[in-house]
Protein backbone atom coordinates (compact mmCIF):
# COMPACT_ATOMS: atom_id res chain seq x y z
CA UNK A 1 0.00 0.00 0.00
CA UNK A 2 1.27 3.83 -0.48
CA UNK A 3 0.00 7.18 -0.74
CA UNK A 4 0.85 7.82 -4.21
CA UNK A 5 -1.73 9.83 -5.89
CA UNK A 6 -2.83 7.76 -8.57
CA UNK A 7 -4.17 9.35 -12.07
CA UNK A 8 -7.55 7.28 -11.34
CA UNK A 9 -11.13 8.36 -11.57
CA UNK A 10 -13.11 7.25 -8.68
CA UNK A 11 -16.81 6.65 -7.80
CA UNK A 12 -18.73 9.46 -6.90
CA UNK A 13 -21.95 10.55 -4.67
CA UNK A 14 -24.27 10.03 -7.35
CA UNK A 15 -23.01 6.18 -8.05
CA UNK A 16 -22.73 5.60 -4.25
CA UNK A 17 -24.94 5.31 -1.25
CA UNK A 18 -23.24 8.09 1.04
CA UNK A 19 -25.65 10.87 0.69
CA UNK A 20 -28.62 8.39 0.96
CA UNK A 21 -27.40 6.85 4.13
CA UNK A 22 -26.15 9.99 6.23
CA UNK A 23 -28.09 10.67 9.41
CA UNK A 24 -30.65 13.82 9.35
CA UNK A 25 -29.66 15.96 12.03
CA UNK A 26 -32.67 18.29 13.02
CA UNK A 27 -32.33 21.43 14.03
CA UNK A 28 -32.27 22.04 17.97
CA UNK A 29 -32.33 18.44 18.52
CA UNK A 30 -29.62 16.68 19.78
CA UNK A 31 -28.34 12.97 18.52
CA UNK A 32 -29.19 9.98 20.43
CA UNK A 33 -27.02 7.16 20.13
CA UNK A 34 -29.28 4.31 18.29
CA UNK A 35 -30.19 0.90 19.48
CA UNK A 36 -27.39 -1.07 16.83
CA UNK A 37 -24.75 1.78 18.46
CA UNK A 38 -25.88 0.53 22.32
CA UNK A 39 -25.73 -2.93 21.63
CA UNK A 40 -22.58 -3.60 19.50
CA UNK A 41 -20.32 -0.39 20.43
CA UNK A 42 -21.05 1.34 23.72
CA UNK A 43 -20.44 -2.04 25.78
CA UNK A 44 -16.82 -1.73 24.18
CA UNK A 45 -16.45 2.05 24.97
CA UNK A 46 -18.69 2.95 27.75
CA UNK A 47 -19.71 -0.19 29.42
CA UNK A 48 -20.99 1.66 32.64
CA UNK A 49 -23.13 3.75 30.63
CA UNK A 50 -26.83 3.15 31.63
CA UNK A 51 -28.24 3.14 28.13
CA UNK A 52 -25.71 0.17 27.19
CA UNK A 53 -27.63 -2.80 25.86
CA UNK A 54 -25.98 -6.08 27.41
CA UNK A 55 -27.58 -8.38 25.46
CA UNK A 56 -31.03 -8.95 23.38
CA UNK A 57 -32.82 -11.46 22.63
CA UNK A 58 -32.05 -13.41 19.12
CA UNK A 59 -28.89 -11.56 19.04
CA UNK A 60 -25.49 -13.24 19.55
CA UNK A 61 -23.95 -9.76 21.33
CA UNK A 62 -22.93 -9.73 24.48
CA UNK A 63 -21.83 -6.34 26.26
CA UNK A 64 -20.23 -5.82 22.72
CA UNK A 65 -19.13 -9.19 21.63
CA UNK A 66 -20.14 -12.46 19.42
CA UNK A 67 -18.49 -15.69 17.82
CA UNK A 68 -15.96 -14.61 15.65
CA UNK A 69 -17.05 -14.08 11.91
CA UNK A 70 -14.92 -13.26 9.00
CA UNK A 71 -14.89 -11.01 6.14
CA UNK A 72 -13.26 -9.56 3.23
CA UNK A 73 -11.91 -6.25 3.72
CA UNK A 74 -10.04 -3.28 1.69
CA UNK A 75 -6.88 -2.71 4.79
CA UNK A 76 -6.02 1.12 5.36
CA UNK A 77 -3.05 2.07 6.72
CA UNK A 78 -2.47 3.61 9.69
CA UNK A 79 0.35 5.05 9.08
CA UNK A 80 -0.26 6.83 5.98
CA UNK A 81 -3.41 7.52 7.04
CA UNK A 82 -2.32 9.36 10.20
CA UNK A 83 0.53 10.83 9.03
CA UNK A 84 -1.90 13.05 6.21
CA UNK A 85 -2.10 16.53 6.88
CA UNK A 86 -5.82 16.64 5.99
CA UNK A 87 -6.57 13.71 8.87
CA UNK A 88 -4.53 15.83 11.23
CA UNK A 89 -6.68 18.79 10.09
CA UNK A 90 -9.67 16.94 10.79
CA UNK A 91 -8.70 15.21 14.31
CA UNK A 92 -7.72 18.92 15.52
CA UNK A 93 -11.27 20.06 14.79
CA UNK A 94 -13.10 17.54 16.48
CA UNK A 95 -10.34 17.55 19.04
CA UNK A 96 -11.54 21.42 19.65
CA UNK A 97 -15.20 20.29 19.26
CA UNK A 98 -17.67 20.98 21.94
CA UNK A 99 -18.27 17.37 22.10
CA UNK A 100 -14.75 16.23 22.22
CA UNK A 101 -14.59 15.30 25.58
CA UNK A 102 -17.26 12.32 24.46
CA UNK A 103 -15.38 10.77 21.70
CA UNK A 104 -13.36 7.68 22.75
CA UNK A 105 -9.37 8.80 21.86
CA UNK A 106 -7.96 5.86 23.19
CA UNK A 107 -9.90 3.84 20.27
CA UNK A 108 -7.31 5.21 17.79
CA UNK A 109 -4.24 4.16 18.73
CA UNK A 110 -5.77 0.69 19.44
CA UNK A 111 -7.09 0.38 16.31
CA UNK A 112 -4.08 1.49 14.28
CA UNK A 113 -3.46 -1.81 12.53
CA UNK A 114 -6.28 -2.75 12.19
CA UNK A 115 -8.15 -0.14 10.06
CA UNK A 116 -10.43 -1.45 6.99
CA UNK A 117 -13.46 -1.35 4.56
CA UNK A 118 -15.80 -3.73 4.66
CA UNK A 119 -16.32 -5.01 1.20
CA UNK A 120 -17.54 -8.44 1.34
CA UNK A 121 -19.03 -8.99 4.76
CA UNK A 122 -20.27 -11.88 7.33
CA UNK A 123 -18.16 -14.51 5.09
CA UNK A 124 -18.56 -16.85 7.74
CA UNK A 125 -18.28 -17.18 11.33
CA UNK A 126 -16.55 -19.79 14.05
CA UNK A 127 -13.83 -20.78 10.73
CA UNK A 128 -12.77 -18.74 8.10
CA UNK A 129 -14.26 -19.12 4.30
CA UNK A 130 -12.34 -21.08 2.00
CA UNK A 131 -11.01 -19.41 -1.20
CA UNK A 132 -11.16 -21.30 -4.26
CA UNK A 133 -7.82 -21.11 -6.61
CA UNK A 134 -10.39 -19.34 -9.02
CA UNK A 135 -11.65 -16.93 -6.67
CA UNK A 136 -8.30 -15.92 -6.01
CA UNK A 137 -6.81 -15.87 -10.00
CA UNK A 138 -9.60 -13.98 -10.06
CA UNK A 139 -8.83 -10.99 -7.45
CA UNK A 140 -5.02 -11.74 -8.42
CA UNK A 141 -6.03 -10.39 -11.70
CA UNK A 142 -8.23 -6.93 -11.07
CA UNK A 143 -4.44 -5.84 -9.79
CA UNK A 144 -3.44 -2.94 -7.59
CA UNK A 145 -6.65 -0.70 -6.97
CA UNK A 146 -7.16 3.19 -5.77
CA UNK A 147 -9.23 4.22 -3.10
CA UNK A 148 -10.16 8.03 -2.05
CA UNK A 149 -10.55 8.45 1.54
CA UNK A 150 -13.21 11.43 1.82
CA UNK A 151 -14.88 12.83 5.31
CA UNK A 152 -16.40 12.63 7.65
CA UNK A 153 -19.65 10.76 7.70
CA UNK A 154 -22.38 9.68 10.37
CA UNK A 155 -24.61 7.10 9.07
CA UNK A 156 -28.34 7.10 10.20
CA UNK A 157 -27.63 3.64 11.27
CA UNK A 158 -25.00 2.70 14.22
CA UNK A 159 -25.40 6.47 15.26
CA UNK A 160 -22.35 6.98 17.47
CA UNK A 161 -19.90 5.81 15.47
CA UNK A 162 -17.94 8.43 12.97
CA UNK A 163 -16.46 7.30 10.18
CA UNK A 164 -14.39 8.20 6.66
CA UNK A 165 -15.68 7.31 3.35
CA UNK A 166 -14.07 5.09 0.97
CA UNK A 167 -14.24 6.22 -2.78
CA UNK A 168 -13.11 3.37 -5.36
CA UNK A 169 -11.71 3.97 -8.46
CA UNK A 170 -13.95 2.97 -11.72
CA UNK A 171 -12.23 -0.40 -13.25
CA UNK A 172 -13.68 -1.40 -16.52
CA UNK A 173 -16.84 0.63 -16.57
CA UNK A 174 -17.81 0.06 -13.30
CA UNK A 175 -16.69 0.15 -9.23
CA UNK A 176 -14.25 -2.34 -8.45
CA UNK A 177 -15.19 -3.31 -5.01
CA UNK A 178 -18.49 -4.43 -6.78
CA UNK A 179 -16.13 -6.59 -9.06
CA UNK A 180 -14.69 -8.18 -5.83
CA UNK A 181 -17.77 -8.48 -4.57
CA UNK A 182 -18.85 -10.60 -7.78
CA UNK A 183 -15.92 -12.97 -8.07
CA UNK A 184 -17.05 -14.26 -4.26
CA UNK A 185 -20.29 -14.26 -5.11
CA UNK A 186 -21.85 -11.52 -2.90
CA UNK A 187 -24.33 -8.50 -2.23
CA UNK A 188 -23.47 -5.73 -4.48
CA UNK A 189 -23.17 -2.39 -1.64
CA UNK A 190 -22.69 0.67 -2.19
CA UNK A 191 -21.69 1.60 1.17
CA UNK A 192 -17.56 1.10 2.41
CA UNK A 193 -16.86 3.13 5.21
CA UNK A 194 -13.19 3.43 7.45
CA UNK A 195 -14.60 3.36 11.05
CA UNK A 196 -12.51 5.66 13.20
CA UNK A 197 -14.30 7.70 15.77
CA UNK A 198 -16.71 6.30 18.30
CA UNK A 199 -19.04 8.80 20.88
CA UNK A 200 -19.28 7.37 24.25
CA UNK A 201 -22.65 9.40 25.04
CA UNK A 202 -25.44 11.10 23.03
CA UNK A 203 -24.97 14.62 22.14
CA UNK A 204 -27.26 18.09 23.11
CA UNK A 205 -28.29 20.15 20.32
CA UNK A 206 -24.96 22.55 20.59
CA UNK A 207 -23.07 19.27 20.41
CA UNK A 208 -25.03 18.25 17.71
CA UNK A 209 -25.23 21.18 15.39
CA UNK A 210 -21.19 21.34 15.73
CA UNK A 211 -21.18 17.90 14.39
CA UNK A 212 -23.15 18.45 11.33
CA UNK A 213 -21.65 21.10 10.82
CA UNK A 214 -17.90 19.33 10.80
CA UNK A 215 -19.87 16.72 8.05
CA UNK A 216 -20.92 19.54 5.85
CA UNK A 217 -17.26 21.23 5.82
CA UNK A 218 -15.67 17.86 5.38
CA UNK A 219 -17.53 15.80 3.09
CA UNK A 220 -16.09 16.88 -0.03
CA UNK A 221 -12.21 17.33 1.64
CA UNK A 222 -9.88 14.35 0.30
CA UNK A 223 -8.24 12.73 3.29
CA UNK A 224 -5.90 10.19 1.55
CA UNK A 225 -5.39 8.54 -1.98
CA UNK A 226 -3.86 5.41 -1.54
CA UNK A 227 -3.12 2.01 -3.58
CA UNK A 228 -3.75 -1.46 -2.13
CA UNK A 229 -2.53 -4.16 -3.58
CA UNK A 230 -3.69 -7.39 -1.03
CA UNK A 231 -7.04 -7.66 0.89
CA UNK A 232 -7.30 -9.07 4.32
CA UNK A 233 -9.85 -11.92 5.10
CA UNK A 234 -10.38 -11.35 8.89
CA UNK A 235 -11.72 -12.72 11.74
CA UNK A 236 -13.17 -10.40 14.71
CA UNK A 237 -15.45 -11.27 17.66
CA UNK A 238 -16.77 -7.69 18.13
CA UNK A 239 -17.45 -4.67 15.61
CA UNK A 240 -14.70 -2.49 16.55
CA UNK A 241 -12.42 -5.64 15.57
CA UNK A 242 -10.43 -4.86 19.05
CA UNK A 243 -10.07 -8.67 18.97
CA UNK A 244 -9.52 -9.23 15.10
CA UNK A 245 -6.95 -11.63 13.47
CA UNK A 246 -6.07 -11.96 9.96
CA UNK A 247 -6.44 -15.63 8.47
CA UNK A 248 -5.42 -14.51 5.58
CA UNK A 249 -3.90 -12.05 2.98
CA UNK A 250 -5.03 -12.07 -0.33
CA UNK A 251 -3.19 -10.75 -3.35
CA UNK A 252 -4.37 -8.20 -5.62
CA UNK A 253 -1.48 -9.33 -7.95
Amino acid sequence: MNDSQPASLFCQDSELGYERSRTHFTPGEGLVLDETYRLAHLPLVAPDHPRVIRTREGSSYVMGRHERVFSLVLPISGDLLFGSPAYGALTEALREAPFARKIAWDLLDRRKDKLHATICGSLSSGEPPVLDERTRQELAGLGPIHVELRGLFSGSLNRGRLYLRAYPEIRKGGNVFRHIQRALGCRETDLYVVGLYNLMDDLDAEETAALASLIDRWWDRTILQVTVDHLWLTGACDDLVLDSVIADTVPLT
